[in-house]
């Protein structure tokens, strides 16, 4: 009896030690960040300007940067380096392009950067803390909503006018932005379409992350009411993003019991990207923008930033054109609306490698992370991947600078722990992993100490793994 007792407890510790790793847990340096976010206002310090999020990350990212290395965080990663990277060849080639400008713009520019994600990066370290942070965000961007529908009836975004009535504070803002009979709505940032951007990453965390840590109702009405903010924005970029998210989740759904579904999709999207590049008379990248956008004359707008985005690129390949205007047709706007191409433009080739490097860097190596066996963190991760391919494609459609630009830092920040998570096997079957539930350590436990005439163990010559069929007494 007491030997059974034992392999009991034995077989039910590690489930215990999963649930009990799963409360969430937000930290509050997390939560000041979020509220700085979404606050609208700015002011002058002689001839700085700041805002309540860049007091902040003056504060913290001395402090956080020492930290890294001093190993409090974890181990350094290949991507914390070529974050770093990143920065410095920013102020390089604004010291080569701009050297006025250095100090206050590199500044501002590495402030925003690196301060979003070493925030992520030193407080976002667990699963308690992942799930604190996307409960809490799909909650704080939810409950925009109010001075959304405000914002659409009136025409006014109020928190904006609030901010504006503060003796030596300002707004961003409030444009006169109309669609489809429609207010776009910018709530608290600078234009209609970051809000969207910003609205369209709570979707994956909603509707992903929060599945069995909260009730399906719940889970869905905010995923319903964040879906619905970034539909306000009435942006093509955020709507792209939408999209593309509940893509992904449908694709997982649908496809839930094919193991490698991923490669699958991958493999169709080469084909049919040399299938259109074969049959149509336009390039796939000029089909995407034409889809991906309003009207044809946004679409072929954009293509022509492209196609002189990318002259300005190989006529400075090393350190850009920094702030400088670039070259363009003398009928073109200055606005560049293509936020990879725009980095590439303004600090060169080897910026551009730096961050997009340690973007997809990341994904890949989260994404190839071994987590069998932890259904919870396989959906954390999911979700957290889910965010960051959106956002990727969004961004080629749309220039992010500002507090967008520090949570775009922040996000991938958020992501870096799960390189190092050791996975938990609750017994729960997780069909990301495989499409038969392997008689894992709790399972075998189970059955070992449970007689049986009538159950007979298997072993897949193929798999390695263990599997259990027949019926229990």
């Amino acid at each position: 009896m007491a030997e059974t007792s034992r392999r009991q407890a034995a077989s039910v510790a590690p489930l215990a030690s999963s649930l009990s790793g799963s409360a969430a847990r937000l930290p509050v340096f997390v939560l000041i960040y979020m509220i700085a976010l979404f606050m609208p206002m700015s002011f002058n310090i002689g001839s700085l300007g700041m805002s309540p999020l860049r007091v902040y990350l003056i504060i913290m990212t001395p402090i956080l940067f020492v930290n890294l290395f001093a190993g409090r965080y974890g181990r350094v990663h290949i991507i914390d380096v070529l974050f770093i990277l990143h920065m410095i060849w920013v102020t390089i080639a604004i010291a080569v392009n701009n050297p006025e400008r250095v100090i206050e713009t590199a500044g501002s520019t590495s402030l925003e950067f690196l301060g979003g994600y070493l925030v992520a990066r030193a407080f976002i370290r667990d699963r308690a803390s992942f799930l604190g942070f996307c409960k809490a965000w799909t909650v704080v961007v939810a409950l925009t909503v109010l001075p959304v529908l405000f914002e659409q009836v009136t025409g006014n975004a109020i928190l904006m006018t609030i901010a504006d009535a503060i003796p030596g504070v300002r707004s961003p803002g409030d444009g006169d932005n109309t669609r489809m009979g429609l207010e776009r709505v910018q709530v608290v940032f600078a234009h209609p379409i970051l809000y969207g951007l910003i609205c369209s990453t709570a979707i994956p965390l909603a509707f992903v992350a929060l599945k069995d840590e909260i009730g399906d109702t719940k889970r869905l009405f905010r995923t319903v009411i964040v879906s619905l903010c970034t539909f306000f924005s009435l942006s093509s970029g955020a709507l792209l993003a939408m999209l593309l998210h509940f893509f992904m989740i449908g694709w997982a759904w649908v496809f839930a019991r094919v193991q490698r579904r991923w490669m699958v999709l991958l493999i169709l999207i080469m084909i049919a990207y040399f299938a259109i590049d074969l049959l149509s008379s336009r390039t796939p990248l000029r089909v995407f923008l034409t889809y991906a956008t309003f009207s044809p004359h946004t679409a072929y707008y954009r293509m022509l930033i492209y196609d002189w985005g990318m002259i300005n690129v190989w006529a400075n390949p090393y350190f850009g054109i920094g702030y400088n205007d670039w070259v363009r047709a003398s009928w073109m706007t200055p606005s560049v609306d293509n936020f990879w191409l725009l980095t590439a433009m303004r600090y060169g080739i080897p910026g551009f490698a730096f961050l997009a490097g340690g973007y997809f860097l990341l994904i890949w190596k989260v994404g190839r992370k071994k987590l069998e066996g932890d259904a919870r963190i396989l959906r954390y991760r999911r979700a957290w991947v889910f965010t960051l391919v959106g956002l990727c494609f969004t961004l080629t459609t749309v220039h992010i600078w500002s507090s967008p630009f520090t949570f775009l830092a922040f996000l991938l920040g958020a992501g870096v722990w799960f390189l190092d998570v050791i996975p938990e096997t609750d017994g729960t079957p997780d069909m990301d992993q495989a499409p038969l539930v392997p008689a894992g350590p709790v399972y075998a436990r189970k059955f070992a100490s449970a007689p049986s005439s009538r159950m007979k163990t298997d072993i897949n010559p193929k798999e390695g793994a263990r599997y259990t069929r027949g019926r229990r007494p």
